[in-house]
């Protein structure tokens, strides 16, 4: 093989660096071509958007065109790699060793006129090769540092023409800088191709700088008025949003001017953006969801930016909504706290909702409609008139609220005969539509592993304390010293539960272990309570403290089981002080804290004297609940011997149980241990193939339900 000279390499490397840029620059102008007919004109000559189902507004597509440049220039790539690779392995030639070398120059194989190349790694010959086409060879001995010289002076011996061409210093820079310009042309070339695919759009952010919303329909989320129950009133304020989508030159006509912004305020799952979700439904508009979080990025500027393309959008898709949820992410008060540095980004997204707000006029057609559960953090400019003008609380559901919430949910599964949703609805108070929403599906779930055809109240019952308090742990196995603290500590607040009139009525009590409790006690309030009075307290805390004066009692022994009730206790007593002004000595002035939860450090508005007041305040009155709990349950000991032996007997107990033992009545129904009995029997007598209707059912041959 003969190696090319140096003109033809060259004359190689011109023709292929003139063929790259050719292709590369034809790449660069049919990938713009095609982003610039990619978006067919409307009838007013502006740029259409996208109307497929799966593609968003402000989502860059990836046409064919812009891959093959890329593929192009892949190819460069690939090509001069492969050149290289050539060239080197063309100056190599065939390895032999220095003593074959020898023998070749003793037998006159040297080409004449062909000096030996003596290299830093090698030494290069041609040698005359008959066999092959051009009748030479070029051979390779491999050196180093050690053989070069050696190898050298042999070849001096031998007389042969030696030459040692000096290393080209741009080969040297280019075997050295040759891989980090190529990563370098790599890079610049993916970064060059985002920013032509999301120019005019986003300046020089590039894809980031676009709105990452979700546009839907009222075809794609289905959901209108009748899927939202529980909050009636805030169904009604936004009937006027919905009639001014429908028709808004209605609302002209008089001059007014219908809000440009609706701020929903609400605990979390209330349904804010259900709601929301219900307006563009009833109105039939395009609903523009995004959270607040999804503004904020890495780079300084991404936010407002995202939030001038959302608007933008939204103008062009007019009459429409825009939902922002979890408004505070990007909403909170400027300057409040220890906020600074990153918080720069966010406040600058919230100066570009602010000002495209200003931006609106009567006759856009945008509503805005933002969602949050912690309005107290929102920055003033935020909420004053003009930009979130309406602010519609969303809270809690009341009885009648909860009751409806459940008959919405219970559509979309099978109810049995025995099912009372109103019972439901009123052992659920505080509960939000989220939780009543996880009470029919883990009913549902309940039911499907129990093999039934519909749901039966017990599923709901066991779904609603599984929801509220944690799943039972009927495998747990206690001492019986253990089980008796617990059952004595149980029978203390029922009790007193079941004796103060002014507590709530009592539903049942249980030592089953569920969550992280060893037992509990669950009271059924008879009405929704707007506000605590302070006889409901003072009873509330004598039942919390019965649990720790029962247990003491019966095994001379405290222990760590009254945590959470002490913990409780505290808290009522606190807030009843320094917040609702129950206190004689303090009277009626507030020093809780505001709750912005912008400091690090509790907020603390009162001497050191006053601080000790508080605390001789709230020792005083958990001391007279204990001591009325003490007392009470001195008197009544003897039922509560009773509660707690049936208790170790059935596990579980209702409140109408309860209150025959407190009267001194047994209660005449097998324990656990005579229902685990029957079914063993029963198994023994029926064969093992076929499973009996009280197995299936989970009852007992009496047909008493079983405790499981």
């Amino acid at each position: 093989m003969r190696v090319p000279n140096r003109a033809k390499c060259r004359s190689s490397m011109d023709r292929l660096e003139a063929w790259m840029k050719e292709r590369f620059e034809n790449s660069l102008n049919t990938a713009s071509d095609r982003k610039a007919s990619s978006e067919p004109p409307t009838s007013e000559g502006k740029t259409g958007r996208p109307t497929e189902r799966g593609h968003q507004p402000g989502q860059a597509t990836t046409t064919g065109p812009n891959r093959n440049g890329l593929f192009g220039f892949i190819t460069a790539v690939l090509l001069i790699v492969m050149l290289v690779m050539f060239l080197s392995y063309s100056q190599s030639g065939n390895r032999i060793t220095m003593t074959e070398l020898e023998k070749h120059i003793a037998a006159g194989d040297l080409v004449k006129d062909r000096p030996v190349i003596v290299r830093e790694d090698a030494i290069i010959a041609e040698i005359m090769q008959p066999e092959m086409r051009s009748g030479r060879q070029t051979v390779m001995v491999q050196t180093n540092s050690a053989t070069k010289e050696k190898y050298v002076e042999r070849l001096m011996e031998l007389g042969v023409e030696i030459i040692s061409p000096a290393p080209s210093p741009w080969f040297q820079l280019l075997l050295f800088f040759g891989p980090v310009l190529l990563i370098m042309l790599v890079i610049w070339m993916m970064v060059s191709r985002g920013l032509r695919g999301a120019a005019g759009g986003a300046g020089m952010l590039g894809n980031f700088g676009k709105s990452r919303h979700q546009r839907l329909t009222k075809e794609m989320t289905g959901i209108t008025f009748k899927d939202v129950a529980g909050i009636d009133e805030a169904k009604e304020e936004v009937l006027e949003i919905i009639e001014f989508l429908k028709n808004p030159k209605k609302f002209t006509r008089l001059g007014g001017r219908i809000p440009r912004g609706v701020l929903l305020i609400g605990d979390p799952g209330c349904g804010k953006t259900l709601l929301a979700k219900a307006i563009a439904g009833e109105a039939d508009v395009p609903f523009f969801s995004i959270s607040g979080s999804d503004f904020v990025e890495m780079f300084v500027g991404v936010g407002a930016s995202r939030v001038r393309d959302l608007f933008k959008q939204a103008k062009e898709s007019a009459p429409c909504i825009i939902f922002l949820d979890e408004i505070d992410a990007v909403g909170r008060r400027r300057g409040g706290g220890f906020s600074s540095g990153g918080n720069d980004e966010r406040e600058q997204t919230l100066n570009a909702i602010l000002v495209e707000m200003d931006g609106f006029n009567s006759g856009d057609g945008v509503i805005v409609i933002a969602a949050t559960n912690r309005g107290d953090v929102l920055d003033p400019a935020l909420t004053r008139p003009g930009r979130f003008d309406r602010q519609i609380t969303v809270p809690l559901p009341d009885l009648h609220g909860r009751l409806e919430i459940l008959k919405v949910h219970a559509r979309k599964v099978k109810m049995g005969p025995d099912v009372d949703l109103e019972k439901i609805a009123r052992g659920t108070p505080m509960f939000s539509g989220a939780d009543l929403a996880a009470i029919i599906n883990e009913a549902a779930i309940a039911a499907t592993m129990q093999n039934k055809d519909f749901i039966e109240h017990e599923d709901l019952e066991e779904a609603r304390d599984k929801v509220k308090f944690g799943r039972a742990r009927k495998s747990r196995v206690r001492e019986k010293e253990e089980s008796k603290l617990v059952a004595y500590h149980e029978a203390g607040h029922a009790v007193l539960q079941a004796t103060l009139k002014d507590a709530d009525p009592l539903h049942k009590v249980t030592i089953i272990p569920r969550g992280s409790a060893g037992g509990a006690t669950f009271s059924l309030p008879e009405k929704d309570r707007m506000g605590f009075n302070l006889k409901w307290l003072r009873a509330t805390m004598r039942v919390l403290c019965g649990g720790r004066i029962a247990e003491a009692r019966a095994m001379n022994d405290t222990s760590s089981g009254a945590a959470q009730d002490i913990s409780q206790v505290t808290h009522l007593a606190r807030t009843m002080i320094t917040a609702w002004g129950m206190s004689e000595k303090l009277g009626f002035v507030r020093y809780a804290g505001a709750d912005t939860r912008e400091f690090f450090m509790p907020e603390r508005d009162y001497s050191e004297e006053t601080a000790r007041l508080i605390d001789e305040e709230t020792r005083r009155i958990v001391d007279e609940a204990y001591d009325d709990a003490e007392r009470m349950i001195n008197e009544h000991w003897e039922q509560v011997v009773a509660v707690a032996e049936a208790l170790l007997k059935y596990e579980t107990l209702t409140a109408d149980e309860v209150h025959m033992l407190i009267r001194g009545e047994s209660l005449g129904k097998p324990s656990v241990a005579d229902l685990l009995q029957a079914d063993q029997t029963a198994e023994k007598k029926q064969p093992k193939t076929s499973s009996s209707p009280d197995e299936q059912t989970g009852s007992s041959p009496e047909g008493v339900p079983s405790p499981a």
